[in-house]
């Protein structure tokens, strides 16, 4: 398939629309939000739009939203709005670099492993399974806290994120790859001489590739969520980078309910942007894969 035509069939409204294609639009709507506003961050501050986040000897404590401070104070005198729009800079920055990390080495490691097969293939098979069997969240909480307080950084979150999805990537593209290398324009390819290295990159790579967009998008709203979690238990981001589960940390430890908006607006902004990525992959499922595509037709 061309770029022309994919990028036809994304624009082009289709003629009966379905509710999956409204809620991707809804899901990359509310993508697109965040990724200018975590854009627009130091211009807003710049402009003296927004305080700066890491500021708090100017502010009360606990103040009630106002037209002063928008989402109030939490209990160190901390902006809530301006961490909650900074929250969005630091949360895309290690979802894009944790999956785009996991998409580079499970596709290379599937291609491998689904096309050469025999020991390659088992031993691989062998530890990205074990990987798998572990569950994403403490992998990442076990990396996060081998790391130590002074690395941990947005590189070290995204790596302790991006290893626990390797072997989703890994697991897809390798499979498919068993399936199609037995093809008739497989065989054909390596009859007239074809590399083994220009067969995986001209004719395996595009026919798995397809599934992976669903997936990054799927495991970047996971991956929001698991971020805010090793910020919530205090061994995520720096205190000095704004991020929402370590506001929401902070927030529980200063106050009872009382004080509704040092917890509400973190913690919205992360369902929210989690929300925008799943209803996206939903809707991207249905345009990369055209078995599922006829279906939701006929039904």
């Amino acid at each position: 398939m061309t770029p022309t035509k994919i990028r036809s069939r994304f624009w082009k409204l289709p003629r009966h629309a379905t509710l999956s294609f409204w809620l991707m639009i809804s899901g990359i709507s509310i993508t697109i939000f965040f990724v200018i506003l975590a854009l627009m961050t130091p211009a807003l501050q710049q402009w003296q739009w927004i305080q700066n986040p890491t500021s708090f000897l100017n502010n009360a404590k606990h103040l009630p939203p106002s037209a002063t401070n928008w989402f109030g104070t939490d209990s160190q005198g901390y902006d809530v709005f301006s961490r909650t729009v900074y929250g969005a800079r630091a949360a895309l920055q290690v979802v894009v670099t944790a999956t785009s990390f996991s998409v580079l080495i499970g596709v290379f490691l599937g291609l491998l492993s689904g096309y050469f097969g025999g020991w390659v293939d088992r031993i691989l098979l062998f530890l990205m399974d074990s990987l798998y069997a572990v569950p994403g969240l403490l992998i990442a909480v076990t990396l996060s806290f081998s790391v130590g307080e002074a690395a941990r950084g947005i590189p070290s979150a995204a790596a302790a994120l991006g290893v626990a999805y390797v072997p989703k990537y890994y697991r897809v593209v390798r499979n498919h790859t068993v399936s199609i290398k037995t093809e008739l324009f497989m065989e054909a390819a390596r009859a007239l001489g074809a590399s083994p290295q220009r067969i995986i990159s001209k004719y395996l790579f595009g026919n798995v590739i397809q599934s992976v967009p669903v997936l990054f998008s799927l495991n970047a709203a996971d991956s929001v969520l698991t971020l805010g979690a090793l910020g919530f238990l205090g061994i995520g981001l720096p205190a000095e980078i704004p991020e929402w589960g370590y506001d929401l940390k902070i927030a529980l430890e200063g106050g009872t309910g009382e004080f509704w908006w040092t917890t509400l607006f973190p913690g919205l902004a992360m369902a929210m942007l989690s929300i925008g990525l799943s209803l996206a992959s939903e809707g991207l499922s249905e345009y990369f894969n055209p078995l599922q595509k006829q279906d939701t037709a006929k039904n």
